[in-house]
């Protein structure tokens, strides 16, 4: 519901004066009607009215107003109110652009006061020019429902508005005050000046009269005088109050933006704090302004030396707080390698122009990190060297913003501390520190300004990529809000963790599919080495060691690696297919027989192999040799496999798969990720060569199951295949499971490896495998 849409429900209860304060004759309230829409949609909000560089956007909006009002003119069919239109027209033509522009400004935000919680018992006095000691001061107002323009009227512009009021009711004091002082000088004058010829009794009478009416004059201007600097007070304090939610909302702003990294939600536009900001230096400096005037009309400035610290303080805290890291630097950064990152000053549009500010960067210590906020904590050993340390603040004209960006960033050397026990080069966590020394329009002294990074992880080489990205990732799901940096803790809940990899894994992957119930638990058995299904596990604690310094039991890896390397293979092939729900997941072998024992032969699902970084594995019904049912798991398909060939295509393959578990015929549902070039027939080649391609077979896939195959089979060996003649295999195609992996394990555990054959190469894969055997054998 539009702002006037609202407003129409107000009016009609306000008394006169409280209309004519709301739309004053510079701009009626029929020029509010007509143009509501347009008017609510401009960007009154951005001028600054001491800014005279603005002046041609200003004329241009009041051009705008005068064509619209001339339009309506020419539409309308009342003739009457066609030449109110052109009146109107012509009034808006001769106005001041600035003044047009705060006179709508002030009106707009009068009314989304009046459309607050309290606003209708506002509507018995006036806005901005009531008379001094009649309007009702509200400290603060609590959230509304209402919108404006489709938005929510938030706690900041209640806020604002608020204390735009209050400074308009200040103002208004000290204007009355001054005409007071006015009267009273001219009584004083005018009972001077009075004649002596008038008899001594009406001389008498007129005197007192003068006296009593300069007696209430100054009881009034004493009175108000009061009032003013108790006003003063009171909204001095209501700014402090706000900016400290301008604050707090800066400091949440960067925590979302901390939890981004494993997937949080984060709104980063800074388009509304920016606002808030420039807001409120705009009524710091008007404050200042009054309480300047007042110790003026006292005679001294002394008495008010405490309202102009608490302003210069306020002042000091808001500069300070307005810099941030827009675009953060990646958290894991390789020494040597360039990156980029962007610093953004909320208060840009209010800088003193003149010298350009030159932004600095730093490499500091996690130490140095925390001393900091402490006085005479800046960071003076240099750690780390930077190449492309400095940038200048620069104005955007297409975002209204001031940024800084460092594009060619880059370390070139780190000094590391000394590390405790077993700690890693990938558990050290440093930051990066921006600093500048920036001057505000209207402020007499420059303030020194500083904001750091999120932690960030300093390596040497691409193979300590995955350890330090875990460090990143613990550091940004289980850190505190205003932690002393960068202070995690040692253990965390399971409750906690689970969410935190499920957040992980949507955000790398770019799903909207978490993990259920069934993959968390899974997981936690992982974790934890507790194989029971049945296993509660909401009141364990997962160390840090757990995560990513302990290696899990019989694996060469850690839990980390083995669930960032799923990541990576399904960010990079599967993600369509876990997204259509088409992939189990994490699904421990006990769990699997149990949902798996009373399917049909062909029922297959596709589980995360947990045996290897980064595999996928079929999980299938075959029949048993004594006519029962067996569960086989074929061995996973790395991330080089589904390169050579994708995930579907290999389903295809496999003809004695034929059902998605529960109970969903594979080509139904697997249909639209089948390669479209392998569903017709292969082209004939032009240069005699005949035409081959690659299928997918299983080594031991049979009808009849061998002696050998139980229900606890390992998976079997999957491998690509050519179909062609024998003179057509390229002597350099390497297949991803080559017979090079055989290793000398023992005989019942060879089918886990594959054995590469063409298909229609005469054997069979007994007749292979005897002969691997003998070569074994020979070999000892």
């Amino acid at each position: 519901m539009a702002q006037w849409d609202q407003m129409k429900l107000v009016v009609q209860r306000l008394p006169n004066q409280a209309l004519n304060d709301l739309y004053p004759t510079s701009f009626p309230m029929d020029v509010r009607h007509y143009l509501a829409n347009w008017i609510e949609d401009q960007p009154w909000e951005e001028f600054d009215i001491e800014n005279m560089e603005q002046e041609p956007q200003a004329q241009r909006l009041r051009e705008q107003i005068v064509l619209l009002l001339m339009e309506q003119a020419h539409q309308h069919q009342n003739v009457l109110e066609r030449m109110r239109l052109q009146d109107f027209s012509r009034k808006m033509s001769v106005v001041q652009p600035m003044m047009l522009v705060q006179t709508v400004r002030d009106m707009l935000r009068k009314e989304r006061h009046f459309l607050g919680p309290t606003g209708p018992a506002r509507a018995h006095y006036h806005l901005g020019q009531c008379p001094p000691g009649q309007a009702v001061h509200q400290p603060g107002l609590s959230p509304s429902p209402r919108t404006v323009n489709g938005n929510p009227i938030t706690k900041s512009n209640q806020d604002m508005d608020n204390l735009v009021l209050k400074v308009l009711e200040i103002r208004n004091y000290r204007q009355t005050m001054h005409q007071l002082q006015e009267e009273m000088n001219w009584e004083k004058q005018d009972g001077e000046s009075m004649s002596s010829p008038m008899h001594s009794s009406e001389l008498d009478t007129s005197q007192l009269e003068k006296q009593k009416r300069i007696q209430q004059l100054e009881y009034k201007y004493q009175e108000f005088g009061k009032k003013r600097v108790q006003l003063l007070h009171e909204t001095i304090g209501i700014l402090q109050e706000c900016q400290k939610r301008l604050i707090q909302r800066i400091k949440d702003w960067r925590w979302e933006q901390h939890q981004a990294t494993i997937g949080g939600p984060f709104d980063e536009n800074l388009g509304p704090l920016q606002t808030w900001c420039e807001q409120l230096l705009g009524v710091n400096v008007q404050l200042r302004q009054e309480v300047i005037l007042v110790g003026q009309d006292h005679g001294s400035s002394d008495p008010f030396s405490d309202m102009q610290d608490r302003l210069g303080n306020l002042l000091k805290t808001l500069i300070q707080s307005s810099m941030l890291v827009e675009k953060q630097p990646p958290q894991v950064i390789k020494t040597q390698s360039k990156f980029c990152t962007t610093v953004r000053y909320l208060l840009g549009e209010k800088v003193a122009t003149g010298k350009p500010i030159l932004l600095r960067a730093q490499i500091v210590t996690e130490m140095q990190a925390r001393n900091l906020g402490q006085p005479g904590g800046i960071a003076i050993e240099n750690v780390g060297e930077l190449i492309n340390s400095t940038a200048i603040l620069e104005h955007i004209p297409s975002s209204k913003s001031m940024c800084a960006n460092f594009r060619n960033m880059s370390i070139k050397k780190i000094k590391r501390a000394d590390r405790k026990g077993s700690e890693s080069v990938t558990e050290e966590k440093f930051a990066i520190l921006f600093t500048a020394d920036i001057a505000i329009t209207g402020c007499d002294t420059a303030y020194g300004v500083q904001t750091i990074s999120l932690p960030v992880v300093v390596i040497v080489h691409g193979s300590q990529d995955n350890n330090a990205m875990a460090t990143i990732v613990w550091d940004c799901a289980f850190s505190e809000p205003n932690r002393i940096p960068f202070v995690v803790p040692e253990r965390v809940p399971w409750t906690q963790m689970r969410l935190t990899l499920s957040r992980k894994f949507m955000s790398e992957v770019g799903t909207q599919r978490c993990l259920d119930d069934n993959n968390l638990h899974f997981l936690a058995q992982k974790i934890f080495n507790k194989p029971d299904i049945s296993e509660d596990f909401s009141n364990l604690l997962v160390t840090w060691s757990q995560f990513n310094k302990e290696v899990l039991p019989g694996r060469p890896f850690t839990f980390w690696q083995w669930f960032d390397g799923v990541m990576e293979l399904t960010k990079k092939h599967l993600t369509r297919y876990w997204s259509d729900g088409l992939i189990f997941g994490f699904i421990g072998k006990q769990h699997l027989h149990v949902i798996l024992q009373n399917k049909p032969n062909g029922t297959f699902l596709l589980r995360f192999s947990d045996s290897e970084i980064g595999g996928i594995t079929i999980a299938y019904v075959a029949p048993a040799e004594n006519g029962g049912r067996r569960i086989q798991n074929i061995q996973p398909f790395t991330k080089r496999d589904l390169e050579i060939r994708c995930l579907g295509d290999r389903i295809r393959d496999l003809e004695f798969i034929t059902h998605v578990y529960p109970d969903l015929p594979k080509n139904d549902v697997f249909g639209q990720y089948y390669s479209a070039d392998m569903l017709v027939p292969l082209p004939q080649s032009t240069e005699g060569y005949l035409p081959t391609t690659i299928t997918t077979t299983v080594v031991g896939a049979m009808d009849h199951p061998s002696p050998s195959s139980s229900m606890n089979d390992v998976p079997m060996a999957a491998f690509p295949q050519f179909s062609g003649p024998m003179s057509q295999f390229s002597p350099d195609f390497s297949p991803s499971h080559s017979a090079a992996h055989v290793a000398p394990v023992f005989p019942h555990h060879f089918e886990d490896f594959p054995i590469a054959m063409p298909a229609n190469q005469p054997g069979s894969a007994d007749g292979i495998l005897d002969g691997i055997l003998s070569d074994f054998d020979a070999s000892m």
